[in-house]
């Protein structure tokens, strides 16, 4: 997965386990549907895609019981983020 996270430039305090291109966006880490979905719609410009880094434990796919915050980021090729969705209940 190294080599496929540098190609797109992902850098390594944006990374978490899963990388996956959609259109001409990357989606790193579990990212919910509908984060995507609303990029998708929305065709963003100026940044590389979305990514939850590290693997938190409520992200979809993860589901830890009780549910604990986390944030959705944009990233761009530089390696800044935006805050795309803040996710505080399951």
């Amino acid at each position: 997965m190294g080599p496929i996270k540098v190609k797109h430039q992902i850098l390594p305090h944006l990374q978490s386990c899963h990388t996956t291109l959609i259109g001409s966006y990357v989606i790193e880490g579990h990212v919910p549907a509908a984060d995507i979905a609303r990029l998708l719609k929305e065709k963003t410009k100026g940044i590389i895609g979305l990514t939850i880094p590290g693997m938190p434990a409520s992200a979809p796919g993860m589901d830890l019981h009780p549910f604990q915050p986390y944030t959705v980021l944009t990233f761009d090729a530089k390696g800044q983020t935006t805050v795309w969705a803040k996710h505080t209940k399951p």
